[in-house]
């Protein structure tokens, strides 16, 4: 792999970097140098990932060899009688002790939103050439626990517990064979291992991956770990990570804003607090039923014999305390409305303050221990109201001091709701309809933060050496910066890779029937408006090819779409040209659903598929739409949170606020309006996904063309939108742009077809250049259909960073593989033989020389790997060969197979006598005339080479016509 210099550092690339990746590198090492936060945009395509990778630890061993060395002079220094200001300096940066060599080390820590997307990051790191550094991957007992009584436990609380009492009793015995398992070679050897390997590896040494992971993260150079590890506090102690003089790297960073205010924020409902009261009771009521001796012997049992009757008895009156002062509170029907210092108040009423919170909180986990490790039975009482208490007990006293309550002051409101829970859905933030139980009126007291740089500038404080936050889509910069709050020395919004033949970009403003699009609130019910959008994909579904994606502003205006349509017939109708999937809420069926609809995509019997979905889904980030899974992508409206949501409500005046003191903050309705657009790049960026990829994306409301909101799509899409006048004239530009990009763009990088395979799995669908590095390859319906099951690529953008290598058949693979499959779609030989390869050369020919050439780049990888391959020549090409080396020792028998059969014909006839034949055929089918045919059929192919075709043609004649042909080729004699 290439050494590149950048910013004075060596850095080890697959391939000679883009001049974007090299500017990317370049601000990563120059925050890092400067021990300077970074703010860095790179669109989806430009291997970001690696670059960054790559960039950051050829960094860190620059400086781990750096305070190496500083540590052997100040080794050498302490026996050399140097003394004074030059033995201090000698001695910077060295160590204490036997660590001396480690000390002052940084490490790096990775995060990501999701565990899919920090695999990703690992595989790009198991493929670049700094896989030899020591990594580490951080994951929860819901992924790593392999105990199998605790990993059955469905809730995550009562798991965390019953896991805590197991190591603490040390009846786990996964837990106790970390100690003896966790130098093993499986363990501490040359291989990354991400939470599924580690799983693996857990297994097999019967030792616990969870523990295994927290071992590895001691000694690791760089720690994966999802976003909540380092942002919320409390994740963050028990996990034990560890912020000081180490490297932050908060990647796919357009969710860092909302997570920093959705983990110091949290909800408690009066039947939150009535559980809990009920909870206590309940365990009360233990203490009474059973004996002192049985009571203490069932506690001792339980590992949680911190707590007395007395103890519970004054927790109890706490949290009648609390029920009480939240029910006294003042609160009208939009509700009541009070600074961050309330909670503060509120809580002292129930006598927990700053002094004794601690105590309180230790309490209550030991109840909650006690009750979720106790009670064998799953009705029983878990601890839910309890765990909801200490949540927020936990969130409120992440700090003591004066300043950090100040800050609360500014940053958070209280606010407590009246809901009349009877026939009644609360809908989230973003518009999800979620069910509820209660028929009762309760009060919901929400503790909400305001300010992502709360969260940000307690990283600051923990002597963070710097934070890199990077995406596809941060634009725009400066309002992002006055909303994390802390210093940011470094700064990029990278262009893209891709040129202006690669991309199309359409604000469609009506529909078909000129009817305006436009899904605000008061004409998102309109039926006119949803029938028109419905058409308007229709429109679109017919020109263009393979996967469309389309994004709905919410679930709720996805559903009414939906049923309507239906009623109208338009769903059907789109469902005939390309099968729709939708995008589900529940978890458990998203994999089936995109697994069926990549299913679809690689069918060559179908036109590509249709996925329905929504902005900010499971969709429209981390999954892999590159290539033919995601031609164009239609944005139907602005995704805006719901205006009347009481916390959107109070993020709006909060902002107001802080502008009415400075003036560089984001208005309320600035935040407003880039909290859809940042929604909608996001959904956008699932079309180009590397340096080849091409497609279009039709922006379906009107109010796209609004200047403002173009100013804050990403900065290397804007050039590229225009404006559609008339709906017809648009949608033959897409027709155009799809022809034009198919015809000069590379196809996609596929696995070359061996004809023995049948079966195409992930691990199988690896495509070696020649410097020996495998590389995943895309989803196609140019493929052959796979009948194994379908894997969603969980490597999105695995093959962008890779795109420098070259194999010539790729050229011509795409075009060459369709018309094949062109020629298995033939029901007879008349519309077989119509499939003529575009580029002049006959399609068994194309194949025959892809063939070979793969055959030849396969024998070099083999012979690399001194390993031997059998390649099973194509049917046809065994005719040839048996013909041009064998000398014909035998009589040859055409093709059962009309497509070999055509292949054959294709073959050995020269481009005037397949001319003829083609015309000959036609002329046959069309008049019948057996004479006139056979005649033609007898100067063309009546001799000893093609003689075996002509037999095979009897098959295609017409019964009055097949006995005369058959007594004719008996007399043939050669």
């Amino acid at each position: 792999m290439p050494e590149v210099m950048i910013a004075g550092i060596p850095v080890n690339f697959p391939f000679e970097p883009y001049e974007v990746q090299k500017t990317y590198m370049e601000k990563v090492i120059e925050s890092l140098q400067n021990n300077t936060n970074a703010l860095l945009e790179s669109p989806t395509g430009t291997g970001k990932t690696l670059s960054l990778l790559c960039s950051s630890l050829a960094w860190l061993l620059v400086k781990k060899a750096q305070l190496q060395m500083n540590a052997q002079i100040g080794n050498f220094s302490e026996h050399s009688g140097f003394s004074g200001p030059l033995k201090d300096s000698l001695k910077s940066g060295a160590g204490k002790g036997k660590d001396n060599v480690s000390w002052g080390m940084p490490k790096i820590i990775y995060s990501s939103r999701t565990h899919s997307q920090l695999t990703q990051a690992m595989q790009e790191l198991k493929r670049s050439s700094y896989r030899h550094v020591k990594a580490a991957v951080l994951g929860s007992r819901d992924q790593m626990c392999i105990h199998p009584e605790v990993s059955k436990e469905t809730n995550n609380t009562n798991k965390v517990h019953m896991c805590q009492l197991k190591v603490k009793s040390r009846t786990c015995h996964f837990y106790n064979n970390v100690e003896s398992k966790k130098d093993d070679r499986a363990v501490k050897g040359d291989d990354i291992l991400d939470i599924e390997d580690l799983v693996t590896v857990g297994k097999k040494l019967k030792c616990c991956p969870y523990y295994l992971s927290k071992e590895l993260k001691q000694d690791a150079d760089i720690v994966f770990m999802p976003y909540n590890y380092i942002l919320d506090p409390k994740s963050r102690k028990a996990n034990g990570v560890e912020l000081m003089n180490n490297i932050v790297i908060l990647d796919e960073a357009h969710n860092v804003e909302k997570m920093c205010e959705e983990s110091a924020s949290l909800q408690v409902r009066t039947t939150d607090v009535a559980l809990c009261i009920d909870e206590i009771t309940h365990v009360m009521r233990s203490f009474s039923e059973n004996s002192e001796d049985q009571m203490e012997a069932t506690v001792e049992n339980s590992q949680a014999k911190d707590f007395t009757c007395d103890d519970l008895c004054v927790l109890k009156e706490m949290m009648l305390a609390l029920e009480k002062a939240i029910d006294e509170i003042n609160v009208g029907s939009e509700g009541a409305t009070y600074p961050g210092g309330f909670i503060f108040e509120l809580l002292s009423k129930a006598e927990i303050k700053d002094h004794n919170q601690m105590a309180v909180i230790t309490l209550i986990g030991n109840l909650i221990q006690y009750l979720s490790t106790a009670s064998a039975s799953p009705f029983q009482r878990k601890g839910v109201g309890l765990q909801k208490i200490v949540d927020l007990l936990n969130v409120v006293y992440s700090g003591t001091t004066h300043a950090y309550k100040e800050r609360v002051k500014l940053c958070y409101k209280v606010h407590i709701q009246v809901e009349d829970k009877k026939n009644h859905k609360k809908s989230d933030s973003w518009g999800t309809l979620k069910a509820t139980n209660s028929k009762t009126a309760e009060r919901v007291l929400s503790y909400w933060c305001f300010s992502p740089g709360f969260g940000m500038k307690q990283l600051v404080e923990q002597n963070v050496r710097s934070i890199i936050l990077t995406s596809g889509t941060l634009a725009p910069l400066k309002p992002l910066i006055s909303e994390l709050g802390i210093p940011i020395g470094v700064q990029l919004e990278n262009p893209h890779i891709i040129k202006s033949n690669q991309i199309c970009v359409k604000i469609i403003s009506q529909g078909p029937d000129c009817t305006q699009l436009n899904s605000s609130y008061q004409n998102r019910d309109n039926p006119k408006y949803i029938s028109s959008l419905g058409r308007t994909i229709l429109s679109f579904c017919r020109v263009v090819p393979d996967g469309l994606l389309v994004f709905f502003p919410s679930y709720p205006i996805m559903s009414k779409c939906q049923e309507m349509w239906q009623a109208e017939g338009i769903w059907s109708s789109i469902n005939n040209i390309k099968p729709i999937f939708v995008e589900p809420q529940r978890k458990d069926t998203f994999n089936t659903v995109i697994n069926d609809y990549y299913s679809k995509i690689s069918d060559p019997s179908t036109k590509g598929a249709c996925f329905l979905a929504v902005c900010r889904g499971k969709v429209s980030e981390g999954l892999d739409f590159a290539d033919m899974n995601g031609r164009a992508v239609i944005i139907t409206g602005l995704p805006f949170p719901p205006l009347r949501d009481p916390r959107i409500i109070l993020k709006k005046k909060y902002l107001e606020e802080l502008r009415t003191k400075e003036k560089d903050f984001l208005s309320g309705d600035e935040w407003y309006s880039l909290e859809a657009t940042r929604a909608v790049n996001q959904a956008i960026g699932r079309v180009i996904r590397h340096q080849n990829d091409y497609g279009a994306i039709l922006l379906c409301d009107s109010r796209f063309n609004s200047p403002k909101l173009k100013s804050q799509l990403s900065a290397w899409l804007r050039d590229h939108i225009n404006v559609s006048n008339k709906f017809g004239e648009t949608v033959s530009e897409i027709c155009r742009f799809f022809k034009n990009a198919e015809s000069s763009l590379p196809p996609p990088k596929l696995k070359p077809l061996l004809p023995h395979e049948s079966n195409i799995g992930y691990k199988e669908n690896m495509v070696t250049n020649v410097t020996g590095v495998s590389f995943p390859t895309t989803n196609s319906r140019v493929l052959h259909k796979s009948t194994s099951k379908k894997v969603v690529n969980q490597y999105p953008n695995s093959n962008e960073v890779y795109a420098n290598f070259s194999m010539d058949f790729y050229k011509n693979a795409q075009s060459t593989y369709m018309n094949e499959f062109k020629l298995k779609e033939a029901k007879d030989l008349f519309s077989a033989l119509d499939c003529n390869n575009e580029s002049g050369q006959s399609t068994s020919q194309s194949l025959v020389n892809i063939h070979k050439r793969n055959i030849v780049e396969i024998q070099d990888v083999v012979m690399a790997k001194k390993k031997k391959l059998k390649i099973k020549p194509f049917g046809f090409e065994e005719n040839l060969r048996s013909s041009e080396i064998l000398g014909d020792p035998v009589e040859k028998i055409a093709p059962t197979s009309l497509i070999d059969f055509v292949k054959e014909i294709k073959t050995l006839l020269q481009a005037d006598q397949y001319k003829q034949f083609q015309l000959s055929i036609s002329a046959y089918k069309k008049d019948g005339d057996y004479t006139q045919f056979i005649n033609i059929l007898k100067s063309i192919m009546e001799n000893r080479k093609m003689f075996y075709l002509f037999k095979g043609m009897k098959r295609f004649l017409k019964d009055e016509h097949k006995n005369l042909f058959q007594e004719y080729c008996d007399n043939v004699k050669f």
